[in-house]
């Protein structure tokens, strides 16, 4: 039975350094020479993971958490927030001093300059102030935006608009989604397009954002230094991405 292996990136495929691990790429492509397929699956925009996917040669990735989905080359799913929800949610926030920045395949543009919570955020990214347009969800289409607030504020969010969900990554950013939408979701376009179930599935996490995929696959992976819902979930623990946690799973789950 052909079987596909999906990768988290940062704190799963990158380290705390932003680095991919020399013993991480190498058993990726051990198990690749195994019969595996490899994929992506990440809250990053297909533009920032790039050089990624080219040393690692994977053409397969499930990007925006679920929102815009690629196999071997082709795009064969996309989703995004209506523009009429997503303006009522940008007006609520501008009202409040609350910025978004908008992203699509190939760029990332925000919505105000010079804000401390955006730069702070996409820091963590290793990715410089986006350029700057408010209006860019209107002529362009977006499949993913970035709000940001602090924690306590975003339940007044969830409650104010119950047809998205939030989806914290930063301590002042969330990911705004399609309600339902996740890379659970984005996995299963892929494997419809590979005719194998959820069950022939193999998935590595270690963010919030990854729990619903966790929780769809056959085989589910947290990383040690994962969040502690995320660790609750899986059927396996890693140890922490930085001490070769994932080559070493990798190995005690026979995949190499």
């Amino acid at each position: 039975m052909k079987k596909i292996l999906f990768f988290d990136v940062d704190g799963t495929l990158y380290n705390s350094k932003k680095i991919l691990p020399a013993s991480a790429k190498e058993a990726l492509f051990e198990a690749r020479r195994q019969g595996y397929e490899i994929a992506i699956a990440t809250g990053r925009a297909p533009f920032m993971i790039e050089s990624l996917l080219e040393e690692l040669a994977i053409d397969t990735y499930v990007t925006f958490n679920g929102q815009y989905v690629v196999y071997k080359g082709e795009v064969v799913y996309t989703n995004g927030v209506e523009k009429d929800e997503l303006a009522k949610i940008i007006a609520f926030g501008e009202a409040r001093n609350e910025p978004v920045v908008f992203l699509d395949e190939k760029r990332m543009i925000a919505s105000v300059g010079n804000n401390h919570m955006v730069a702070e955020s996409l820091n963590t990214l290793k990715y410089p102030y986006p350029a700057l347009d408010s209006t860019y969800y209107m002529q362009n289409a977006v499949y993913q935006t970035l709000i940001f607030m602090e924690e306590k504020d975003e339940s007044l969010y969830c409650e104010t608009f119950p047809n998205v969900q939030f989806v914290r990554w930063h301590r002042y950013s969330c990911d705004i989604l399609p309600k339902g939408g996740s890379k659970a979701a984005g996995i299963e376009k892929v494997l419809e397009r590979m005719g194998i179930t959820f069950e022939d599935a193999v998935a590595f996490g270690d963010g919030i954002n990854d729990i619903e995929m966790l929780q769809a696959v056959g085989t589910s992976v947290a990383m040690g230094n994962g969040h502690e819902k995320v660790k609750a979930i899986a059927t396996h623990i890693a140890d922490h991405v930085d001490h070769d946690g994932l080559a070493k799973i990798m190995r005690k789950l026979a995949i190499i």
